[in-house]
């Protein structure tokens, strides 16, 4: 089972245009990120809000983000 990152790469693809300026914002590798998006890697709940707050999304949004299953 995964999740389904695709609203969260919208949101990466509108604000920072690529997810590479999005992981360097987030002090991530571009490895790092994308082993998360692609379900290799699992998001920290810390990680989860702070994203929410760069990409200027309320936090009760988070579950529509971050926990919809493929």
């Amino acid at each position: 089972m995964g999740y389904d990152y695709s609203k969260l790469r919208g949101l990466i693809r509108e604000h920072y245009g690529t997810q590479g300026k999005f992981a360097k914002e987030l002090g991530l590798s571009t490895v790092s990120l994308s082993g998360r998006l692609n379900n290799q890697l699992t998001f920290k709940q810390s990680e989860m809000l702070m994203r929410m707050k760069l990409l200027g999304e309320p936090a009760w949004k988070i579950g529509d983000i971050f926990y919809k299953i493929n």
